[in-house]
C-alpha cells in the first residue's frame, strides 16, 4: 500500500473545510494513518518549498504557510498518490476542474487549499519531514 502526505493549508483550515476534505478522502476508501494540527515553522516551510525559492512569490508563500494552523495527514491506499492528485486538481485553482478540491475551493496558485505529494519519493521525504521516520 502506498502512502502520501497531505497538508490542508491555512485557507482550508480557516474556512472550515477540513471535515469536507477528509470526507472526500474517506469516500474513496483511503485510510488516514496519521493526522496532526500545527503551525508550520518558517524553517520547515522554506525546506518544503525550496523548489520555488527563485520565484517572486516565495516570501509571500512562506508567510502564508506559516500564518496559522495547517492539518498534516498521511493517507494510505492502493495508488493513493495518483488518486489524491486527481482528487485535488490542478495547482492553479483557476485551471482546476469543478469537482476537484482545488476547483471547488481554491483561490489562486498557492492559496489552493491543499498540498499532496506528487511521487513516491516525494511522499517518503515529505512524510519524514513532517512526521519523522
Amino acid at each position: 500500500m502506498e502512502q502520501t502526505l497531505i497538508i490542508i493549508k491555512p485557507d482550508g483550515v480557516k474556512r472550515k473545510l477540513v471535515g469536507e476534505i477528509l470526507q472526500r478522502f474517506e469516500r474513496k476508501q483511503l485510510i488516514i494513518r496519521q493526522l496532526k494540527v500545527g503551525i508550520m515553522t518558517r524553517d520547515l516551510a522554506e525546506e518544503h518549498y525550496a523548489h520555488v525559492k527563485k520565484f517572486d512569490f516565495f516570501e509571500d508563500m512562506i508567510t502564508y504557510m506559516t500564518s496559522s494552523e495547517v492539518v498534516y495527514l498521511i493517507l494510505e491506499g492502493d495508488s493513493v498518490i495518483k488518486t489524491v492528485r486527481t482528487m485535488i486538481g490542478a495547482t492553479n485553482c483557476l485551471e482546476a476542474a469543478p469537482g476537484t478540491i482545488r476547483g471547488d475551493y481554491g483561490n489562486n496558485s498557492y492559496h489552493n487549499i491543499i498540498h499532496a505529494s506528487d511521487s513516491l519519493e516525494a511522499a517518503r521525504i515529505e512524510i519524514n519531514r513532517f512526521f519523522g521516520s
